[in-house]
Parts: C-alpha cells; sequence; structure tokens
C-alpha cells in the first residue's frame, strides 16, 4: 500500500484511547492523524485531518457518536465510519447505520480484528461483529417485504448490490465480475442515483428492506 490510511479516534474512555493510539502507531500503513475524547469539534477536525476512516464511540461527553455520524458524513462523505462502542441493542445499531457508518464492531473486539476491521472498510467492506450482524439480519428476516419498487439497476448493478449487501469489498465484486475497481465505483455511483441514497450502507438498508436482492 503506497498511501498509509489516515485515521481519526473518537473515544471517551482515556484507558481504551490511549491503548487505540498505542495499536494505531504499531501497525504499519495506518496513520493515526487524531485521537479525541469527545466530538464537539468534529466539524473542524475532520475538514483539517481529512480522514479516510473514523473509528467512532457511541457514548460520549456533549455529543453521542451517533449524531456525529450524521454531521460526519454530510461534511466528508467519502469518510468511511467504523463504529467501536458496547452497545448491541437494535435502535443504535440502525440509527447509526441509517446515519452512514459502514461497520458496527464491539469493543471487546480483538486487537487484530478492529485493525483487520480498518483495512476491509477502507477497501469498500461492511465489517461487523458477529452478532451485530446477526441482528440485522434477523431484524430484516422479521420484516414483512414491502411491494417491490422497480429502480430499473442493470443486471451489472445488481450484481453488485448483491455484493454490498454480503458486505464485499470493492476489490473482491471487481474480482469476481471480472471489471476494475474504478468501474465498480462507477456502477456503484449510478446504483446510490437510482435508489436515491447517499452511502454504501442506505443502499444495503434499502436492499434489504425492499427485498431487492
Amino acid at each position: 500500500m503506497e498511501n498509509k490510511i489516515k485515521i481519526v479516534h473518537y473515544e471517551d474512555n482515556n484507558h481504551l484511547r490511549e491503548g487505540m493510539v498505542f495499536l494505531m502507531n504499531a501497525t504499519p500503513n495506518l496513520d493515526l492523524v487524531g485521537s479525541f475524547r469527545d466530538c464537539m469539534q468534529l466539524e473542524n477536525q475532520i475538514k483539517t485531518l481529512k480522514p479516510d476512516v473514523v473509528l467512532m464511540d457511541i457514548d460520549m461527553p456533549g455529543r453521542n457518536g451517533i449524531e456525529a455520524v450524521k454531521i460526519l458524513k454530510e461534511i466528508a462523505p467519502q469518510t468511511q465510519v467504523l463504529m467501536l462502542t458496547v452497545f448491541e441493542d437494535e435502535d443504535k445499531i440502525f440509527a447509526t447505520i441509517r446515519n452512514g457508518a459502514s461497520g458496527y464492531l464491539l469493543k471487546n473486539t480483538s486487537p487484530t480484528e478492529i485493525i483487520e476491521a480498518i483495512f476491509d472498510i477502507y477497501n469498500g467492506g461492511s465489517p461487523m461483529t458477529a452478532s451485530i450482524a446477526r441482528k440485522v439480519l434477523s431484524f430484516f428476516q422479521q420484516q414483512n417485504k414491502l411491494t417491490k419498487t422497480d429502480y430499473k439497476l442493470s443486471e451489472r448493478e445488481n450484481d453488485i448490490l448483491k455484493g454490498l449487501v454480503k458486505g464485499y469489498s470493492y476489490k473482491l465484486i471487481a474480482d469476481e465480475l471480472f471489471i476494475s475497481i474504478d468501474t465498480v465505483r462507477t456502477h456503484i455511483r449510478h446504483v446510490y442515483d437510482k435508489l436515491q441514497v447517499n452511502s454504501k450502507s442506505e443502499a444495503i438498508l434499502k436492499a434489504l428492506r425492499e427485498g431487492l436482492v
């Protein structure tokens, strides 16, 4: 990897924040450009530091992580957000996903898995702790399928949407379909336009909710 992945970390627990600082600094190809105990200056921090990936806690003083994700995605839509939290309840999970988070890990996740998730989310994946992924799948399995809307997706766009729902990275989708990553990104932009969504997580939610895949 030629360029290091720029990381910003939000965590109000000093011990956990210091541990993540050590972990990031010890990992090749990661560049921790900021680590903060709250999100009160998030707008300026994101605009100044321009991270590729943000690790976000939920329960923080002043402004919680759910609200912060929404603000962050409005000012830096290309930045990927990985939630790193203790909360497993559906309300918080779906609120962060609706607001634009692309991954959701619990804080008891091993350091190795956290590092793998950072590289995964940077490359277009949607890493989730297994128990969280099961809650997401269970939620949609229990919902009555809505009447399908014809969004006029092409066959290739449908294939790519299916890959996103499976949690595939852009590279894996490209390899499976024998196309370039740039072509995948172009198709994904078309999918977003047709589904009238602004992020990968929104596209996945809509696809599952409406039974598009």
